[in-house]
């Protein structure tokens, strides 16, 4: 059962307390002190909140009071800035280090003010130092960090700060390091023959993203690791459209050369779909000139005593292919009374 409970925030502190802070800033503002668990509305009202996040933003730099004044106010700062300023960082003081004064993790410098590292755990800092760990292990090493730091990722950053731009600019540049830590968790994953898992993390990607490439091309490289070339192939349809739609351009290198194999996987399926796969292929390679091809069989069936098609006869190998694609045709659409 969870014994977590919240507790005055102004209460004296207790002689030999710790001082250390635990502060989340995926997802909305916490602050935890020991026993004492401060959200986003306990924090001496708004301002005094963003003064907190800006200088978490900028952990363990200095951040000038004009930087401050300027990021509060969206440079419309009120007459008496500064002594405003220097009133929400007081009461900020009295939320995070009752009863300490200037001795807690909130540290005044010349002309402004900054957070000492040493005295506060931030779930950000955390999710950057996994990754950087899972950046120098092998991929059985990495992955578990890469899930890790993901399950620290899984809300918005600064989701209690809805409306201010600094808020917003760096809730997008949290949102693509995220996003390429999902990418570099799908390439991992497959790496180790996990496809579902690789599946997984790309899709989450491209729910928010769909113009995300890389994601694409892990979702569509574990589809076919994993034997399902039909659902790649269908992962790379929506991936073109998406990108000539938004774009104006193709997949690139990799994708189109998953593509061909994912084609040629399906066209030797032997299933119906397959086949029209494989008169698809034979009709493409006819078009273009290529001759007869041990990765691209004639469609005659070789089993079949009865079937004389010859793999060489541009004509009977059209018909045949065309054969296939009407047959398939007239299974799939209604038929009309």
């Amino acid at each position: 059962m969870d014994t977590t409970f919240v507790v005055d925030a102004h209460r004296a502190p207790v002689p030999g307390a710790e001082q250390h802070l635990t502060i989340t800033m995926l997802g909305a503002l916490e602050v935890r002190r020991g026993d004492t668990v401060l959200g986003p509305h306990q924090l001496g009202g708004p301002k005094s909140r963003q003064v907190l996040e800006i200088l978490l933003l900028h952990l363990g730099t200095p951040v000038s009071k004009g930087r401050l004044i300027e990021l509060l106010w969206e440079g419309a700062p009120p007459a008496a800035a500064v002594s405003t300023l220097e009133s929400y960082v007081s009461v900020l003081r009295r939320c995070l280090q009752p009863g300490r004064g200037r001795t807690g993790a909130l540290k005044t410098t010349t002309g402004g003010y900054f957070l000492d590292t040493s005295m506060i755990d931030l779930d950000v800092t955390r999710f950057d130092a996994l990754l950087r760990r899972a950046g120098l292990c092998p991929p059985a090493q990495a992955y578990p960090y890469l899930c890790e730091a993901l399950s620290l990722a899984s809300a918005p950053l600064l989701g209690s700060e809805l409306l201010p731009e600094w808020a917003e600019a760096e809730r997008r540049l949290q949102n693509a390091r995220t996003a390429a830590a999902m990418v570099q968790a799908a390439d991992t994953a497959r790496e180790l023959g996990l496809d579902s898992e690789a599946v997984a993390w790309s899709r989450r990607v491209l729910d928010s993203d769909e113009l995300n490439e890389a994601a694409w091309t892990s979702m569509i490289l574990a589809l076919e690791q994993g034997g399902h070339p039909v659902s790649g192939l269908r992962a790379y349809e929506r991936c073109r459209a998406v990108l000539a739609r938004e774009l104006g351009c193709s997949p690139g290198p990799v994708l189109q050369a998953a593509q061909e194999r994912l084609l040629r996987a399906t066209s030797a399926s032997g299933d119906d779909f397959g086949r029209v796969i494989h008169a698809l292929l034979t009709i493409q390679g006819v078009l273009e000139g290529e001759g007869p091809r041990d990765d691209r069989p004639a469609l005659a069936d070789p089993t079949d005593p009865t079937d004389t098609t010859d793999p060489t006869d541009r004509e009977l190998i059209l018909q045949d292919a065309g054969t296939v694609i009407s047959g398939y045709l007239h299974r799939a659409l209604p038929v009309s009374s």
